[in-house]
């Protein structure tokens, strides 16, 4: 019997026929053809999944490229932010570049629900996006506003906690349970605004007690504790939510300050009173 290398069959695909191979009968010879066939025929054609789920039309794309564009544009003023801050610009403009980015993350989360265009890729981005801005642009915006004011290591200890917590925080949120009413933990945007208004306002506090401020921030936002969202802190009593303004036309440090604090605190108050009900 004449022995055919089954490989080559399989490298060239060839079609074998009594003629090309002298000596088998017609029922070896498919049998070497289909040894050498279907492996082939089991692969799987890959296939891509379409970035934008649902009708496909040209009114939707343009809805969807439109929310993307949002979120692109946070991301590159958060880069804008990076660039300003490490070439030794007025940390004020880094800030304002942050405050940009909150802006325009919180306006594409609200054009995709309002244009029905949500999908698993914007979710994707909106994290990608939110770590550069917020888990990598903040700390470095701070860094330089207290560089030479605080000892090397222990600035950039708290910094790069910051991009850690963030890291943390962004990816516990896709993978966990939505709240309607509660953040499990400080969002980055909330933490990126006190990071951003605190350069702006230029706190005359002690260096070192910025520094506390910003770890404790940090360890907030990958926390468990319960924070309440925006939506719901606007629902209070209007004379509680004059208290701020009134406050900061007084002295708008010390109203900031005791605002951001009161804001971490209640955090651990709500936990406790959830723990005391259940």
């Amino acid at each position: 019997m004449l022995l055919v290398p089954v490989g080559r069959l399989r490298r060239n695909h060839a079609v074998a026929t009594p003629n090309a191979l002298p000596g088998l009968d017609p029922s070896e010879i498919r049998a070497i053809e289909a040894a050498a066939v279907a492996p082939e025929a089991d692969v799987a054609t890959p296939s891509t999944i379409p970035l934008l789920p649902g009708e496909r039309t040209n009114a939707r794309r343009l809805k969807f490229a439109l929310v993307q564009a949002c979120t692109l544009s946070s991301l590159l003023l958060g880069m804008t932010a990076i660039f300003l801050a490490i070439n030794g610009f007025d940390p004020r403009w880094g800030a304002l570049c942050l405050l940009a980015c909150i802006t325009f993350d919180g306006l594409d989360g609200a054009l995709a629900r309002k244009f029905g265009v949500a999908s698993p890729f914007g979710v994707q981005m909106d994290s990608l996006g939110d770590m550069v801005s917020f888990g990598v642009a903040a700390p470095v915006v701070i860094y330089s506003a207290l560089n030479g004011k605080v000892a090397m290591p222990l600035l950039i200890g708290a910094c790069a906690l910051v991009a850690a917590c963030a890291a943390v925080r962004l990816a516990r949120f896709n993978v966990s349970p939505k709240d309607g009413r509660f953040f499990c933990g400080v969002p980055t945007t909330m933490a990126a605004t006190v990071l951003a208004i605190s350069v702006l306002l230029g706190l005359n506090l002690p260096p070192a007690m910025i520094v506390t401020g910003v770890v404790l921030l940090a360890f907030a936002m990958v926390s468990s504790f319960p924070y309440a969202k925006l939506a719901k802190v606007m629902k209070l009593h209007p004379i509680l939510l004059a208290v701020p303004v009134l406050g900061a036309l007084a002295n708008h440090e010390i109203a900031f300050g005791l605002i951001v604090l009161t804001y971490l605190v209640s955090g651990p108050i709500l936990w406790a009173r959830q723990r005391r009900t259940a």
